[in-house]
């Protein structure tokens, strides 16, 4: 019991220092305004990824952590399967983690609630699924985020 709360006290001020490495990194604040990003994964992505000007394309910041569909296309028809998985593996896995809590929490999330994207999508596809595409939806917002600057506004708050 008492290694138990040794560790949790280390675990705690190892938060503390990664909470205060994130207000202090100005990329890391804000992507941390994006829902589903906290300390640990915006100061992951700002440490972790690479320059923006990397990529041309959100699309090709998604598919480099591993989050866009493998494709099976020919003849103009365009077959999509499961995601690629051959990208940075750790940083997919917190923004799975991320939009895990998105979902969990949709009662909090505005961009959660039924007739928006996200709640349409709960109501027809498998947990997981949405879970993976709304990763790729965050990877490709942090992207933007990284590569023009600015801080997350919500669609209903845009509009």
């Amino acid at each position: 019991v008492a290694s138990l709360a040794h560790l949790g006290t280390e675990i705690g001020k190892l938060d503390a220092e990664i909470a205060r490495c994130a207000k202090e990194n100005e990329v890391a604040r804000r992507l941390m305004t994006v829902p589903g990003i906290g300390p640990l994964i915006a100061t992951a992505i700002a440490v972790l990824a690479p320059p923006p000007e990397t990529f041309r394309k959100a699309r090709d910041f998604a598919a480099w952590l591993g989050l866009t569909p493998r494709q099976h296309s020919t003849g103009g028809k365009q077959r999509l399967g499961a995601n690629t998985k051959m990208g940075e593996r750790s940083l997919r896995r917190l923004l799975i983690i991320g939009a895990n809590s998105v979902i969990i929490k949709r009662h909090v999330h505005a961009a959660a609630r039924p007739g928006t994207w996200l709640g349409e999508m709960l109501t027809r596809k498998p947990p997981m699924l949405v879970r993976v595409a709304l990763a790729n939806k965050m990877a490709r917002i942090v992207w933007a985020l990284m590569a023009r600057g600015g801080a997350y506004q919500s669609p209903t708050a845009a509009a």
